[in-house]
């Protein structure tokens, strides 16, 4: 093989390790791959308003040509063991995504029976489940023993793959559950979606008024109302949560820098260059 070959190949080689975009990435790598792979987005819902927001982000995020036939699923009060009010989301999970929901608030067994049907089709089909974690880990710790227990031959540490961004929701998840999940999946913490510059996006913003400006399809529109007005409903309301961006008209879906760290899309920096990539 002479020179000329030689460089023309390490050239293809390097060309090629640059081009990688989000249809082509490989889960075997660590990284989502849409052609394959399930993405879980579980909601505690409890106490804090801020997963109605999520639920409105992440259907906007979805109305995108480059996710529009992403494979998700998302769950409804997977919360841990922290005290306080549910933040009842049912309307709001029904308008954003349809029936691919499932609701795990006071039946969590009947809700992991259902999702664990669908990770096991996806595992089957060689893809790799990816949890954004949206509250707590004491679900996906059910969730998890009972796909060992179905299909014990699967390595959940490598094909079950579980983004946490916040430490409040670690420490109230159970002990020993959050302690299994670490141990047997491929557990990632990153830094948190609420604040702005720290390597993942800042998804909280109480200064950020101009939503009903920015979100122009009516479907959208809706999506975002009722996540606004279910959260002005109970955001601090019968000893709930008191979350002070939502409370000064602002925004927080802060939960929302797993999906974006996931899907390889870590790089938006806060609420507003959110609305500037994604407003319909």
């Amino acid at each position: 093989m002479n020179s000329k070959t030689l460089i023309f190949l390490a050239l293809a080689a390097t060309f090629l390790s640059f081009t990688t975009s989000f249809g082509q990435k490989n889960s075997l790598s660590g990284e989502f791959n849409p052609k394959n792979d399930l993405l879980l987005v579980q909601f505690d819902c409890k106490t804090d308003v801020d997963d109605l927001h999520t639920v409105a982000a992440l259907a906007t995020l979805l109305t995108d040509s480059n996710f529009s036939t992403l494979n998700y699923h998302a769950i409804a009060g997977t919360y841990g063991i922290q005290e306080g009010l549910y933040v009842p989301p049912n309307d709001l999970f029904q308008l954003a995504f349809g029936n691919n929901w499932t609701d795990a608030h006071n039946k969590s067994e009947a809700a992991v029976e259902k999702v664990k049907l669908i990770v096991q089709a996806t595992l089957n089909r060689q893809g790799d489940i990816w949890i954004a974690e949206a509250g707590q880990s004491d679900f996906t710790a059910l969730l998890i023993k009972a796909v060992q227990k179905d299909l014990p031959q699967i390595n959940t540490t490598q094909r079950i793959h579980v983004v946490q961004h916040s430490d409040w929701n670690e420490n109230s998840t159970s002990p020993e559950r959050l302690q299994f999940v670490k141990e047997n999946a491929h557990y990632q913490k990153i830094p948190d979606g609420n604040a702005v510059g720290n390597g993942t996006p800042g998804f909280r913003d109480p200064e950020f008024t101009s939503w009903k400006e920015e979100i122009k399809d009516p479907d959208l529109f809706e999506i975002w109302q009722l996540s606004t007005d279910l959260s002005n409903q109970y955001n601090g309301k019968d000893g709930r949560y008191n979350n002070e961006a939502v409370a000064a008209g602002g925004l927080d879906f802060s939960d929302l820098s797993e999906v974006c760290w996931i899907l390889g899309l870590q790089d938006i920096r806060d609420t507003e260059q959110f609305f500037r990539l994604y407003r319909n």
